[in-house]
């Protein structure tokens, strides 16, 4: 069990006081058994006119924040607190008839989950899928657990993860041409090639806790981080992180799961004016442990 604090701040500058729009923002963790959300707090700048909260198709917590005034700077500061037990479901039991590729899901599960298994980007030479079927043993059985777990790890090692300024998610193929991406990159690129054996995927957005930042090997830190989950009858929704290579939710702050990257933006909205108008911007994200902070105290 480990206690994690999350700082998060988002800051808009303009050129001139501008009036906005509904802005959406996800920053509530979602409450399962194995996080626990202690406390939230959100400070908004300037004073918002209303905050409404809703839960969005896929169960997520999202603040619909409007504004009256206009202003030069829009700030966003949300704070949580959870208790956060580490939980690696591959391990757990998984049905016997899914222990091993390929199997069917059952029928009522798989109702609900054929949008989740649906292909969502062209792949006009199926690249992906042919990607993905590298991991499928020809003539012997090809144990489940083993054959994402070496997927996830596959792009941890093959590709490099490098930032960039231009905002979306680059498409699957792109990712797998390039060898280069983000953490949604990469979550999404896992989620295709997972669709494409015919497996149920969805993307999580949330936070990671990086234990050093400073020369940690783990990526992602600093920012919102992404990763996906993959459905196994059984054990339910796994956490797969290729972008660093994790299996399960060790250090990851899942906050909303979405069919597609599009649906689970942290924070969007608009501006009434121009390319001109807007000046620059700024995200900080700072997660910590109870534990971290009375070391950091010594």
């Amino acid at each position: 069990m480990t206690i994690f604090s999350v700082r998060h701040v988002t800051d808009y500058r303009y050129m001139r006081p501008v009036e906005f729009g509904e802005h959406r923002l996800m920053f509530r963790p979602r409450d399962s058994f194995d996080q626990t959300l202690l406390s939230s707090h959100l400070q908004v700048d300037p004073l918002p006119d209303y905050v409404r909260w809703i839960h969005d198709v896929f169960g997520n917590c999202v603040a619909l924040i409007g504004f009256a005034e206009a202003s030069r700077e829009l700030r966003f500061e949300t704070t949580i607190r959870l208790d956060h037990t580490p939980n690696v479901a591959i391990d757990l039991q998984i049905n016997g008839a899914a222990l091993t590729y390929p199997f069917a899901y059952d029928p009522e599960e798989a109702l609900d989950l054929q949008w989740t298994v649906h292909r969502h980007y062209p792949d006009p030479g199926d690249e992906v899928g042919k990607w993905a079927r590298q991991f499928v043993r020809i003539g012997q059985p090809t144990e489940t657990g083993h054959l994402l777990m070496t997927m996830c790890y596959a792009i941890r090692e093959g590709f490099t993860y490098a930032r960039r300024s231009a905002h979306g998610t680059q498409a699957p193929v792109e990712t797998l041409q390039l060898r280069r991406g983000t953490c949604r990159d990469f979550a999404l690129l896992m989620m295709e090639a997972a669709r494409s054996l015919g497996l149920a995927a969805r993307f999580v957005t949330g936070y990671i806790y990086v234990p050093d930042r400073d020369g940690s090997t783990t990526l992602g830190g600093g920012s919102t981080h992404a990763w996906c989950q993959i459905y196994l009858p059984g054990a339910g929704w796994v956490e797969f992180d290729p972008t660093n290579g994790i299996v399960g939710n060790r250090d990851l702050i899942r906050v909303g799961v979405a069919r597609d990257p599009k649906q689970a933006i942290p924070l969007w909205g608009s501006y009434d004016g121009g390319p001109s108008d807007f000046s620059d911007m700024s995200v900080q994200v700072n997660v910590t442990t109870d534990d971290r902070s009375a070391r950091l105290d010594e």
